[in-house]
């Protein structure tokens, strides 16, 4: 019987933690991968303990109408750019349409603003821990060199060892017998 070698089974350890890194940043990149529509960084605590400062939600778009209290919801607000993640608390039909009072869980009040069915972009499909730290973080200029930069550098580093090793390994013309014709 063949038992693997020491070095297939490291690379095969490898390859999966790196699939286990890299699954939940290929997640936030392409959410319509699980069925979500949209993925967003939490830069706040206002829904802690359920999604933390640097955690990426996904967010699946949702009717309106199919939201009911205590469902999480991203949506846009007039006054900040960045899209809100909270908890709905109440639902309120109103001559516009629906509306939803939402609010963190970690906040003591209630968000001041109701939410108009207009500005829903989504629920909560589910949140990824972390990972908002580093995605942040990649879009700095020092991000960008360690989590690009470096690797890249060490992967060149890396073949050019291997060709390095593998010229020296290999035979040239003057290594080993030579046909020496001498006529005399």
């Amino acid at each position: 019987m063949n038992t693997p070698d020491r070095g297939t089974i490291l690379r095969f350890v490898v390859l999966i933690v790196l699939i286990a890194l890299v699954a939940p940043f290929a997640l936030y990149a392409v959410p319509n991968a699980v069925g979500a529509d949209h993925s967003y960084v939490v830069l706040s605590g206002s829904m802690e303990p359920a999604i933390s400062t640097g955690d990426a939600v996904l967010v699946a778009e949702q009717s309106p109408a199919s939201i009911e209290r205590g469902d999480i919801i991203t949506f846009a607000t007039e006054d900040e750019a960045t899209p809100t993640t909270h908890r709905v608390v109440e639902v309120v039909q109103t001559d516009e349409g629906r509306e939803f009072v939402t609010k963190g869980d970690a906040n003591e009040n209630r968000d001041p603003q109701q939410v108009s069915d207009r500005n829903v972009i989504g629920a909560l499909a589910f949140s990824i821990p972390f990972i908002g730290y580093v995605i942040k973080f990649a879009g700095t200029q020092m991000g960008f060199l360690a989590l690009v930069g470096i690797p890249l550098g060490l992967l060149i580093l890396g073949e050019i060892y291997d060709l390095a090793v593998a010229a020296r390994n290999t035979p040239t013309e003057t290594d080993g017998p030579t046909d020496v014709n001498t006529e005399d």
